[in-house]
């Protein structure tokens, strides 16, 4: 089994409110086939913004709820979509060990 793949921590021009704390910054995490049930593909790729904001709380980290998903800034939500269509277009990149045959 392979290992997660995230993206660097992307900074939020707009933090997250959370009671007392901010969230500043948050991490993605390369979705699996299951965090993908429901979506189209090509509306991720394309950055469409119902599908992005219905796939951040399964793959963001810190876990992001709907409702602070659906009210991200529109940049922050941007650099997001960006980030979910590398993960969708770039492949898998194998283990060093097995990435150079002897």
């Amino acid at each position: 089994m392979s290992q997660p793949v995230y993206s660097d921590p992307i900074a939020l021009a707009q933090p997250i409110k959370r009671g007392k704390t901010e969230v500043k910054e948050i991490t993605l995490r390369r979705p699996g086939s299951g965090e993908l049930r429901g979506l189209k593909l090509a509306d991720l790729v394309q950055g469409d913004v119902t599908s992005v904001i219905r796939l951040l709380p399964r793959i963001s980290q810190p876990t992001l709820v709907d409702q602070e998903a659906a009210a991200m800034d529109v940049y922050d939500l941007t650099n997001c979509a960006d980030q979910i269509a590398i993960f969708l277009q770039t492949p898998p990149q194998k283990p060093a060990a097995e990435a150079s045959p002897e």
